[in-house]
C-alpha cells in the first residue's frame, strides 16, 4: 500500500485521520502505531515479525546503552550496530552473495552453493538505518534511551517514513513523540504537502516513468540514439519527482500529526557540482552517510589519500544500500570518482569557469549515473551509453521518437523541467520584495495557490481512479 494509491488515499488515511483527531490526544501515539503496523501488515504481511523484532532488540540495548558506562556501553552499541547490518546483510545481500560466488566457484570447477531465495522485506533499508542511528546517537550521548517500548515503536513504524524514507533522527523527534500539539496550520500545510506530492507523482513521474520504462525495455541491439536520449530524459525526471514526491507526501503526513521533520530534497537538478547535488539529493541519507560513516572514518582530515578512500568507500555502501546489484556498486563508484576528482582540484576550476558550464557538468555526470541506476545489468548499460554517444541502432523506423513523444508527454516534460527549477520560490521572493503591494499579492498568490492545488488534486485522483501505470521506484529499497 503506497501513499499514491485509491486504498491509502480513500480508505486508510480517512480511517487515521478520523480516529486520530476524534479520539483524546492522550491516544494520539496509540492510534498511529496501531495505524502503522496495520499499514505494514498490509504491504507485507508476515514480515511484520521481523520488523517487531527488530524493534524490541534496538529498545532493549538501547537502554543497555543508555544505562552503562566505559567499555560496556561500547560493547552495546556494537552488538546493536552488529544486529542491523547482519539483519540487513542476510536479507538484502545473502542472495547477491551467494549468486556471485557461485559465478567463481562454477569457474574454479568446485561446485555451487545452495541458497533458496530470501525475500526482501519492505522498507528494510530504512527502518534499519533509523535503528542505527538511534543506538549510535545513544552511545554518542546525543540522545536519551527512550524507556517506553510503545513509544521508540512508533519512531520505528511511523508510517509516513517507515517502507522509504526520510531517515529520520530519533534525537530531532524525541520530544515530539511526547509533545506534541494538533494545529489548524500544520494540517493546513500538511494538506498542501501531500497534493504537491501526490501531483508530482501521479501526473509527471508516472507518464514519464512509462515513456522511460518502453525505452529501456527496447533490446540492446535495437535501441537507436532518439529514444535512448528521451529514455534517460524521461528517468533522470522520473526518479527525482517519484522519490521527491513521495518525500512531500510523507512530511506532509508528518505536519498532520503534528511532527516536523527536515527537508529530503531541495532542487538537485540546480546543482554545480556532484558535491552539491549530494547536498540537495536525498538529503537525509547523504547526512547519514556524512555523519556515521564519512565523519568517523576521519572524512577529510587525514590527508588527500585518506579522504578518496573515504569517499569510496562511502559511496561503494552507498550503492549497496541502494540495491543488491553491480549496476548499482558502478553508480556508486561513479559519484565517488567525481567526488574525488573535485576534492582532488577540480572544484577549483570549476569555480573559474562560466556558470552554466558548471551546471551542465553537473547535470551530465548525474545522467551519466542514472543510466547505471536504471539498467537491469552493465552489459545493458554500456549498450545504453553506446547509443546515447551515437552507436545505436539504425531502428528509427520502428521505434520511432513520436512513438514516444506524444502532447501528454511532451507537455509533461516542460512541467518537470520547469518544476525541477526553483520557480515558485523566486516568484514568492518577488512578492516578498514588493512591500506595498505584498498583502494584496499575497491574498491573490494564496487563492492562487489553492486553486491550482485543487486542479492538481482532481487531475491526480482521475488518473489513479483510471488504473494508469504507478510504480515507485524506491518502494522495495
Amino acid at each position: 500500500m503506497v501513499f499514491a494509491s485509491p486504498i491509502f488515499l480513500f480508505l486508510f488515511l480517512p480511517l487515521v485521520l478520523a480516529a486520530y483527531f476524534a479520539l483524546p490526544r492522550r491516544w494520539g501515539n496509540g492510534v498511529l502505531l496501531v495505524a502503522s503496523l496495520v499499514f505494514y501488515i498490509w504491504g507485507e504481511g508476515t514480515m511484520v515479525a521481523l520488523v517487531l523484532a527488530s524493534v524490541a532488540f534496538n529498545w532493549a540495548l538501547g537502554r543497555r546503552i543508555g544505562d552503562a558506562g566505559g567499555a560496556a556501553r561500547q560493547r552495546w552499541a556494537a552488538l546493536a550496530i552488529g544486529g542491523n547490518l547482519a539483519l540487513l546483510a542476510v536479507f538484502k545481500y545473502a542472495n547477491f552473495v551467494v549468486a556471485n560466488l557461485n559465478v567463481v566457484l562454477g569457474t574454479l570447477g568446485w561446485g555451487t552453493v545452495a541458497l533458496a531465495a530470501i525475500p526482501l522485506p519492505l522498507g528494510i533499508s530504512f527502518f534499519t538505518f533509523h535503528s542505527i542511528s538511534y543506538v549510535v546517537d545513544l552511545y554518542r550521548k546525543n540522545a536519551s534511551a527512550q524507556r517506553r517500548v510503545d513509544n521508540f515503536g512508533l519512531y520505528i513504524l511511523l508510517f509516513p517514513q517507515l517502507i522509504a524514507g526520510p531517515i529520520i533522527r530519533y534525537k530531532d523527534i524525541a520530544t515530539q513523540i511526547t509533545q506534541r500539539g494538533r494545529h489548524c496550520a500544520d494540517f493546513v500545510e500538511g494538506v498542501r504537502r501531500i497534493i504537491i506530492g501526490l501531483g508530482k507523482k501521479v501526473l509527471i513521474a508516472n507518464t514519464l516513468g512509462s515513456v522511460a520504462d518502453q525505452v529501456f525495455g527496447i533490446a540492446s541491439h535495437e535501441l537507436n540514439t532518439p529514444a535512448a536520449w528521451l529514455g534517460i530524459v524521461c528517468y533522470t525526471l522520473q526518479i527525482y519527482f517519484d522519490f521527491s514526491g513521495y518525500s512531500d507526501m510523507a512530511i506532509g503526513l508528518m505536519r498532520i500529526f503534528g511532527f516536523r521533520v527536515l527537508e529530503n530534497f531541495n532542487y538537485p537538478y540546480i546543482s554545480q557540482s556532484i558535491r552539491e547535488f549530494w547536498r540537495r539529493w536525498h538529503i537525509s541519507l547523504s547526512n547519514f552517510f556524512r555523519d556515521y560513516l564519512y565523519i568517523p572514518l576521519g572524512g577529510n582530515q587525514r590527508g588527500k589519500a585518506r579522504t578518496y578512500l573515504n569517499l569510496a568507500i562511502v559511496f561503494l555502501l552507498c550503492g549497496l544500500w541502494h540495491g543488491a546489484s553491480w549496476t548499482f556498486v558502478v553508480w556508486g563508484a561513479w559519484h565517488g570518482l567525481f567526488l574525488m576528482m573535485e576534492h582532488g582540484g577540480l572544484d577549483d576550476l570549476l569555480d573559474r569557469v562560466w556558470r552554466p558550464l558548471r551546471h551542465a557538468y553537473a547535470l551530465a555526470a548525474v545522467v551519466g549515473g542514472w543510466v547505471l541506476f536504471r539498467c537491469e545489468s552493465l552489459v545493458h548499460a554500456g549498450a545504453f551509453y553506446a547509443a546515447l554517444g551515437g552507436e545505436g541502432a539504425a531502428t528509427h523506423v520502428k521505434y520511432p521518437l513520436l512513438m514516444y513523444l506524444d502532447p501528454l508527454v511532451a507537455t509533461t516534460l516542460v512541467a518537470a523541467l520547469i518544476g525541477a527549477m526553483p520557480v515558485g520560490r523566486a516568484l514568492a521572493s518577488a512578492i516578498d520584495r514588493s512591500a506595498p503591494k505584498r498583502r494584496a499579492m499575497g491574498t491573490i498568490a494564496l487563492f492562487g495557490e489553492w486553486s491550482w492545488l485543487a486542479l492538481v488534486l482532481i487531475a491526480s485522483c482521475a488518473a489513479l481512479a483510471a488504473g494508469t501505470y504507478n510504480p515507485f521506484i524506491y518502494f522495495r529499497f
